[in-house]
């Protein structure tokens, strides 16, 4: 696995004065994106888990449409050692439609309304189907099941994480990077790969807050409930109530905000 943190020379400064040592620092690099040799995007993460990555990316943003990915490689127009493990190439064989080049995701930065970002998302996802309700202390639950996991994090302090559970509270997959989105887009493509989406009946726990972005990943992959350890957003609230996922925020043990159902 490439190297994830690096340990650099750093001083503390508190009140007992200024020490120097050495501090564990995330690694940050580009990852390019292709869909069958055509650039679709690139995004700063940690390595690791880059065909999880580059998948659950495609997934979410709907330009597998209903193909399906036939391999993932490094490079795929040379060398991998000579493009620093930085470029990933997912194949559909050229069953996917040819993508538009894009920075990422939409952001609260695009200038989107949000009716229209609802509306787009509506156009090629269906409302998730009806499900049992989910135990609202287990959902609480999550990040605390989680937290013994996030290596990444106790070693740095500064990466994301992103897991998803069973209804029995099973830990199925978590992964850490610097980005919030990396790490969700990770846990869907381990999913996808492992043929197991939809994920109706798995809970998405996500470590940063719920923007749009990420009720928009958890409901591309099939997720049925969304729980954040922050909190959510006006629009991101209004995307789980029309797609009937639930969603929790602000879990702090016991104590949580439920943004969806209202019922």
């Amino acid at each position: 696995m490439r190297i994830r943190t690096q340990s650099l020379l750093t001083r503390t400064v508190d009140s007992q004065g200024t020490r120097r040592g050495p501090d564990e620092l995330l690694v940050e690099e580009p990852l390019a994106i292709h869909l069958d040799g055509t650039m679709l995007s690139t995004t700063m993460r940690t390595p690791g888990h880059d065909f999880e990555l580059a998948a659950g990316f495609c997934h979410a943003e709907g330009v597998l449409g209903s193909a399906s990915i036939t391999g993932i490689r490094y490079c795929g127009t040379g060398s991998a050692v000579a493009t620093d493990f930085n470029v990933v190439s997912v194949d559909t064989s050229g069953r996917a439609a040819t993508p538009s080049p894009r920075l990422g995701s939409i952001s609260s930065s695009c200038g989107i309304c949000g009716s229209q970002a609802i509306g787009d998302l509506a156009e090629r996802l269906e409302v998730l189907p009806n499900y049992p309700e989910w135990d609202l202390e287990l959902l609480q639950s999550l990040p605390s099941r989680a937290e013994p996991e996030q290596m990444l994090f106790a070693a740095t302090g500064t990466s994301h994480a992103a897991a998803a559970f069973s209804r029995e509270g099973e830990m199925l997959v978590l992964r850490e990077d610097i980005g919030r989105h990396n790490a969700v887009d990770k846990v869907v493509g381990h999913l996808l790969l492992g043929k197991s989406l939809p994920a109706t009946d798995l809970a998405l726990f996500i470590s940063g807050r719920a923007s749009f972005e990420m009720v928009q990943k958890a409901w591309a992959a099939g997720f049925s409930a969304l729980v954040s350890a922050s909190g959510g957003s006006a629009l991101s609230v209004a995307t789980a109530r029309h797609a009937r996922l639930t969603m929790l925020g602000f879990v702090r043990g016991t104590s949580s905000t439920l943004y969806s159902p209202t019922g």
